[in-house]
């Protein structure tokens, strides 16, 4: 947490110079990692001294915790809208397509995210224990009672929300490769992976009409 935010009410400059610091932190973390981000990287692209940035924060930890927490929520987010109400198959696509939103909206938070897992996630392993686990748990029972009614082919839950994940982030994770690959046709890959997901997850969710 900002330090700045411990003692007294943050002033409207002081949260205009703790955004500019993460925004800034955003940017190098998500290029170099925790381990090869330095504070002088940070104040280098925020444009402000070493100091000013261990005004606010304690630390290049503290920092990245603060990146981290403030992502984890985003990110549960579209599972939490999946309704067990609505249409099952429409349901479970809906959420393809905001994951693909969000890796071409949000890659450095991607990026971000993928470079604490790939350490071993310290600084997040008890949220993905604790809060990721029982959103995911629940959801998967929605899948699951899905499949078990004939709403949707047999599936197991937890391998689609990974494959999901997996599908969808790998835009943002790995722009490099997917740009490279693409080449003079990377413009329209969100328009291209959008439709392409869809059509894969209907054929693999829909029943067979019997």
């Amino acid at each position: 947490m900002a330090r700045s935010g411990t003692t007294k009410k943050v002033t409207r400059i002081q949260r205009e110079k703790i955004e500019q610091i993460l925004n800034a932190a955003l940017d190098v973390f998500s290029i170099h990692g925790f381990r090869g981000a330095t504070i002088e990287m940070i104040a280098s692209q925020a444009g402000l001294s070493k100091p000013n940035i261990l005004y606010y924060f304690d630390s290049k930890e503290a920092i990245h915790t603060e990146l981290l927490e403030n992502l984890l929520d985003a990110w549960l987010d579209p599972l939490e809208k999946l309704s067990p109400d609505g249409d099952p198959v429409e349901e479970i696509c809906s959420y393809v397509h905001r994951k693909l939103e969000m890796a071409r909206d949000f890659p450095r938070e991607s990026r971000l995210f993928a470079n604490e897992i790939l350490q071993g996630a310290p600084r997040i392993l008890e949220d993905l224990k604790g809060q990721l686990r029982e959103l995911t748990d629940t959801e998967a029972k929605i899948i699951e009672s899905w499949a078990k009614q004939g709403k949707i082919r047999p599936v197991n839950p937890y391998h689609l929300i990974f494959s999901i994940w997996a599908t969808t982030q790998h835009y943002a994770d790995f722009d490099v490769q997917v740009h490279a690959v693409l080449a003079d046709r990377a413009d329209g890959w969100f328009e291209q992976a959008s439709q392409f997901l869809d059509t894969m997850y209907r054929a693999t969710l829909t029943p067979d009409k019997g």
